[in-house]
C-alpha cells in the first residue's frame, strides 16, 4: 500500500499524531507489533466490518418492509445492540493482541 505524496505532505494520521504530541500526549507505539500481529488486527477489523455490513443490510431490509411502530423500534434496538456487540468484541480482541506485546 504505497502512497505517492508530494514532499512535505502528511497523512491525516501523521498530522493527528503531531497534534497529540504538541498537547503532550505520547505517540502510540506500533513498533512493538509484529507483522503477524498487524495482519491479525487487520483481519479482525475486516471481519468486523463484514459482520457490521451484514447486520445493517438485514436491518434495512426489515425496516423497508414496514410494520408497526413497536416492531420497528424493537428492530432498531436489536440493530444497535448487535452493532455494539460486534464493535466491542473487535476492540477486545485487538486489545488482547496489543497487550500480548507490552
Amino acid at each position: 500500500m504505497s502512497e505517492s505524496k508530494a514532499p512535505g505532505t502528511k497523512s491525516a494520521y501523521e498530522a493527528a499524531l503531531e497534534r497529540l504530541e504538541k498537547q503532550g500526549i505520547k505517540r502510540p507505539e506500533d513498533s512493538q507489533l509484529t507483522d503477524e500481529d498487524r495482519r491479525q488486527i487487520a483481519d479482525l477489523r475486516n471481519r468486523a466490518e463484514a459482520k457490521l455490513a451484514e447486520v445493517e443490510i438485514l436491518y434495512r431490509d426489515r425496516q423497508g418492509k414496514g410494520g408497526d411502530f413497536t416492531k420497528r423500534q424493537e428492530d432498531e434496538e436489536h440493530y444497535q445492540l448487535e452493532r455494539r456487540r460486534i464493535e466491542e468484541e473487535r476492540d477486545r480482541r485487538i486489545e488482547t493482541i496489543r497487550r500480548g506485546k507490552s
